[in-house]
């Protein structure tokens, strides 16, 4: 007989399944930190140097650092139920235990160091991570260079970088801190070397001249020999001639340095040049100016034809910050279609161009690092023209094409300026005649094409 009780077999419903998750295991962690501090079901007691003493469980230590997490599984540790940690204050243990099982720690002057240096060694990064963030906010002048320490011994990449760069900032207030003559060779040097150094000039209270002989005085013996090794950063051109003759020619400790001596001829030399009227175009370190960090860059404005046709000698310059127009200093001779090279960020050349006259050959530079910045006249070009292409490769200077009034013709040939010989010279012509040239640099090549 058929039960007709019997539920069908293609009527019957599927398996129910319910799955349920834990919000939170903080409860959790309470309840193993009680334990832990009541020493109950604790497997581990790690003993410090300094006498102290800390219970804990293995597997909630070794889920949390991968220090402890080697130390119990790889090591003869594993069997073990009492461990010494060397190098590790007790305090600092302690505190870093209870952040393991509480999540939660608190960082102050006082403690900083030490946590510092214990979560590196245990490994729990977002408390070595929680401590620079720590010291990063207490940079000020009289600690940097003390912090700027600490983060290269325990290899903290971001708090070097930003300590560093909070010095360079604030160069000027922190050499006045006893802290800056504590600066081992090696990190005076690359200091001193930085583009990013801001100061208002090399001269100024807190100037680098004066840094550098007051940190080798500190220590004389030990420090002199590193002297002319310094003096090569230290940017002597850029300083007026006065503070040189008045502070810098005299003084003992480069006048006992052959080498040092150099360094402060050569700056004389730079000055002798700006008065003869002729602008040497820098070529080494000691004549660039500093770029420190968040400086940007200007465009310039220069001759032209203005809206009645007249030829222009003025000078303009753009900042984009302020999106503003300046006026600069005027030009020794209006004139419009010529070329503008802007070398080492600090020297302006314009040169060739001509008026509704005549074509020019001649070249006029602009230091825009000085004080009271003015056009001078520099060397001419050999072949008078205007229109033409201008580039600038490794501080080569190159004019190409372009138009000669005099001859009424394109011009195919091409010139380059060495600013270090301060000489112009042929190169090869283009192949076809070209003015009103675009000339692009790439990849050390010149590219000329006609608009």
């Amino acid at each position: 007989m058929q039960n007709t009780n019997q539920i069908p077999e293609n009527s019957r419903c599927e398996q129910a399944k319910y799955e349920y998750k834990k919000s939170s295991y903080s409860e959790i962690y309470e309840v193993l930190q009680s334990l832990r501090k009541d020493e109950i079901l604790c497997d581990i007691k790690l003993e410090t140097d300094d006498g102290g003493v800390i219970f804990g469980h293995k597997v909630v230590l070794a889920s949390a650092s991968p220090y402890f997490l080697a130390m119990f599984t790889n090591f003869s540790e594993k069997n073990q139920d009492q461990v010494a940690i060397g190098q590790l204050k007790s305090s600092a243990l302690q505190l870093l235990i209870d952040f393991v099982y509480s999540g939660k720690i608190s960082i102050t002057e006082q403690n900083v160091q030490d946590l510092l240096a214990a979560s590196n060694i245990l490994q729990l990064q977002e408390v070595k991570n929680a401590c620079c963030n720590f010291l990063q906010a207490q940079l000020c002048p009289t600690n940097v260079i003390g912090i700027i320490a600490i983060a290269d011994f325990h290899d903290c990449t971001k708090l070097l970088t930003s300590s560093e760069l909070y010095f360079k900032q604030h160069f000027s207030d922190v050499v006045e801190e006893e802290e800056f003559l504590s600066l081992s060779s090696e990190q005076i040097v690359k200091l001193i070397s930085s583009d990013e150094l801001t100061v208002p000039s090399e001269e100024k209270v807190c100037k680098i001249f004066e840094s550098v002989i007051r940190w080798v005085k500190h220590d004389l013996d030990s420090r002199k020999p590193i002297l002319p090794q310094l003096m090569e950063y230290v940017r002597l051109p850029l300083t007026s001639k006065n503070y040189i003759l008045k502070n810098v020619v005299d003084d003992p400790l480069l006048n006992n340095c052959f080498k040092c001596k150099d360094y402060v001829f050569e700056a004389l030399r730079y000055h002798l040049h700006k008065s003869d009227e002729l602008i040497t175009i820098p070529h080494n370190i000691r004549t660039k100016p500093r770029q420190p960090s968040g400086t940007y860059k200007v465009i310039l404005a220069v001759g032209g034809a203005g809206i009645n046709n007249e030829i222009l000698d003025s000078t303009e310059w753009y900042d984009p910050k302020l999106n503003q127009w300046h006026f600069g200093p005027k030009m020794i001779t209006s004139r419009y279609a010529g070329g503008l090279v802007v070398v080492n960020d600090n020297f302006a050349l314009y040169f060739g161009g001509g008026n509704y006259e005549s074509t020019f050959q001649s070249a006029d530079a602009l230091d825009v690092s000085s004080e009271s910045p003015k056009w001078r006249p520099t060397y001419e070009m050999l072949v008078k023209r205007q229109w033409f292409g201008v580039g600038v490769i490794n501080n080569y200077i190159y004019a190409v094409g372009g138009y000669n009034e005099s001859c009424e013709s394109c011009l195919n040939s091409a010139e380059v300026f060495d600013c270090r010989t301060q000489k112009w010279s042929r190169i090869s012509s283009m192949s076809s005649r070209r003015f009103c040239i675009g000339l692009g640099v790439m990849k050390n090549l010149l590219y000329a094409t006609c608009v």
